[in-house]
């Protein structure tokens, strides 16, 4: 009697990692990103609501739209265009227009998921990709803070993040705790730090997400700029300021970790948070544009496939060529079934 043999196919995402269906994955991350829309809300005032009910709305009728038109079957149920819209309107600034979360939506939704067949098949994370092209877009509303309430003094102040890396670099005015509990200008759903680690524990108290990609991100990103600092201010407040600003909390914990466009393995997990890490703090240090987690994250999203191939574990007894040959198996009785169903 021979024994089985079991392949890895990382080629199909996402893979199986919990028990519960969609539907309930969605949602614990829907109530995980609670806390900060509470917090957005009374920094920002309930008109952010708008932009974020806009967001939602039209992600679901872009994907209701998307797949009635293309005659497939409905997947609004699932909640993952809820999730993706309230998730786009996390990373705009709390007074965004209503129609620039209509915008982001359908580049999301269209174009970045369901062109690609929908939830599962898309290699990059729709929210942020959004983000980016809306950034790409619309430059100067992406960067307008007038709508931070937290003090008359603040009103059209920089952020954090980029007084820090301004020509003429110079620490935040706004203090450490502030920036932890969330009283500084910046989206509307990555100010608070406290509010998001609440929602990042409730993710992994709940098995949706593991803590290799998030500690390994987190990490990464502070020892490099504790070793580097800026040339003036103390090396770990350096640090501090860039773990607390910008959007690396909320796009490590929610987005970085997607199914869909992150890897399978524990090796590779750990690799990609360490790459989100490095390119965050590069795109920081040498690029135009301060805030360098989101685009971190979109390309290390195209390297998730590849990451899986390089650490899928090996199987005793099993060849690559064994692999590579049942493969090739595989794809030629694929073939014959589809010409065998096309000659009647």
């Amino acid at each position: 009697m021979t024994p089985k043999e079991y392949t890895f196919d990382a080629g199909y995402q996402p893979q199986v990692r919990a028990r519960r269906g969609t539907r309930e994955i969605m949602l614990d991350v829907i109530i995980a990103l609670l806390p900060a829309v509470a917090v957005g809300v009374w920094q920002f005032g309930f008109a952010a609501l708008i932009p974020v009910a806009t967001s939602i709305a039209s992600c679901v009728f872009f994907e209701w739209g998307y797949r009635k038109l293309m005659k497939k079957p409905s997947s609004i149920g699932d909640l993952s265009a809820v999730l993706t819209g309230l998730l786009l309107a996390m990373t705009l600034p709390g007074n965004t227009p209503w129609w620039i979360p209509i915008i982001g939506a359908f580049f999301s939704i269209v174009l970045v998921k369901q062109l690609y067949g929908g939830i599962g098949k898309n290699f990059l994370n729709p929210a942020l990709a959004g983000r980016a092209f809306l950034f790409a877009s619309y430059a100067t509303i992406m960067v307008n803070w007038n709508g931070w309430l937290g003090s008359v003094d603040a009103v059209s102040t920089a952020t954090p993040l980029a007084q820090l890396y301004a020509a003429e670099p110079t620490a935040p005015t706004i203090s450490m705790l502030d920036m932890f509990l969330g009283k500084m200008p910046g989206c509307f759903g990555e100010v608070s730090t406290l509010a998001l680690l609440l929602g990042g524990v409730y993710l992994l108290c709940r098995k949706v997400i593991t803590w290799h990609i998030p500690v390994s991100c987190f990490a990464t990103v502070a020892v490099l700029t504790l070793i580097f600092g800026n040339g003036g201010m103390n090396h770990v407040d350096w640090m501090l300021y860039n773990l607390l600003s910008g959007g690396l909390v909320l796009g490590t914990i929610f987005m970085a970790t997607d199914y869909s466009t992150s890897p399978v393995t524990a090796r590779g997990r750990i690799i990609y948070g360490i790459g989100i890490g490095v390119l965050t703090v590069v795109i920081r240090y040498f690029g135009g544009y301060p805030e360098g987690n989101t685009f971190a994250i979109l390309i290390m999203n195209c390297c998730a496939w590849f990451l899986d191939q390089l650490t899928q574990p090996r199987q005793f007894g099993v060849t690559r060529e064994d692999v590579k040959a049942k493969k090739a198996a595989a794809k030629a009785a694929k073939k014959e079934a589809k010409e065998a169903a096309a000659n009647g």
